[in-house]
């Protein structure tokens, strides 16, 4: 009985140490607004991902700037598959695994 008052004691004790505080401690103060042109939703260059169902399948489609890149294909009973457009021609090319041949990241820098 002994063993469980000392903790017991000191758990009831905690909100007390914990209560206290240092005087001349104020409010932050509120943030400012940010500066126009910034947006706070979320990066600008972030992918638009449709997921729908076809038949038994699970397709998450990935797009960038509204052009199709990379289509993920999930069967309800096996490993997901990918359709990928590594030239930008349109022509999705599968990739059972998204690991060892994994590719270095491709930017367009400017289109005619």
């Amino acid at each position: 009985m002994r063993r469980l008052l000392f903790p017991l004691l000191l758990a009831l004790a905690m909100p007390v140490f914990a209560a206290d505080r240092p005087d001349g401690l104020q409010p932050l103060p509120e943030a400012p607004p940010p500066p126009p042109g910034v947006n706070l939703d979320g990066p600008a260059d972030a992918p638009e991902v449709t997921i729908t169902k076809r038949g038994e399948d699970k397709v998450e489609e990935y797009r960038m700037n509204g052009k199709l890149y990379q289509i993920k294909v999930t069967p309800p009973h096996g490993i997901p598959y990918y359709l990928v457009d590594d030239t930008g021609n349109g022509v999705l090319l599968r990739r059972d695994n998204i690991g060892p041949n994994v590719q270095p990241p491709m930017w367009v820098i400017h289109t005619f």
